[in-house]
Parts: C-alpha cells; structure tokens; sequence
C-alpha cells in the first residue's frame, strides 16, 4: 500500500519553499536545496520529474530556475506521492477471503483520504510552527 520514501518528502519541502516564493518569480534548484534543506544532486532529479509530470515549469538561462506550474491549492500530496511512489496506493490484498479484502480496500480509500490533501495546508503548519516558536521564547 502506501510508503513515503524520502524522495517525496523532499518533494514536498521543495514544493513547499516554491509556493512560498513571489509569485511568479522562479528559483535555482541550489535555492531550492538550501532552503529546504535537501541534497542538491538529489533534489535535481526529484524536480525533473515533478517537471516531467506537469507540476512544475522551468525556466532556462542565467535567470532561470524552477517555478510552480499551478497553484498549491491545487496540487495534493496524492499526487505526488502517485508521481514519485512505485504502486503507492496499489491492492495489496494478496488472499481470497472477502473480508480481508473488503477490509484493506477500505484502509486503501481511507489512505487516499487522507491524501488527497492540497499542499496549500502547509502554510497552517507554519503558523502552527510560528506559534510554538513564539511561545517558547
């Protein structure tokens, strides 16, 4: 079923530091890395195919770099996961007997559920962070 590999947490962070860059300004993936503190040999790859897959755009030349090609709101962790995972939310129900497979297609749709969640959700989980940072001082 479902298995988050560090390339999509990854994904994630870089998708994160571009949607909270201006709008439509792009970034440099060595931008991105730093940022979001990922590896930069690895983030390339992660970034070419979110490219590949419509999610991002990429800007060629000295002012180049990486740009969102829609709006957060619109992206899902489901698909990325989809794009970056190998059969992520696949029947893993090996077995004949209808009540485990009843059973693990219901965990598998409560899964996308949870899932099917925009992206755009991570700037509450910065207030949220802001709001611990603050109350710690």
């Amino acid at each position: 079923m479902i298995g988050i590999s560090t390339k999509t947490v990854y994904a994630v962070a870089a998708l994160y530091e571009l949607g909270m860059a201006e709008s439509e300004s792009v970034l440099k993936i060595k931008e991105i890395a730093q940022r979001a503190d990922v590896p930069q040999s690895f983030l390339e790859q992660i970034l070419l195919e979110l490219k590949k897959q419509g999610v991002l755009t990429s800007i060629k030349g000295a002012h180049g770099g990486y740009k969102l090609a829609k709006e957060l709101k619109d992206i899902t962790l489901k698909e990325i996961v989809e794009i970056l995972e190998t059969d992520a939310f696949s029947d893993v129900c090996r077995t004949n007997n209808p009540a485990l497979k009843l059973f693990w297609e219901d965990m598998r749709e409560r899964i996308e559920k949870v899932f099917d969640t925009p992206l755009s959700e991570l700037v509450h989980y910065q207030m949220k962070a802001n709001k611990t940072l603050n109350f710690h001082i």
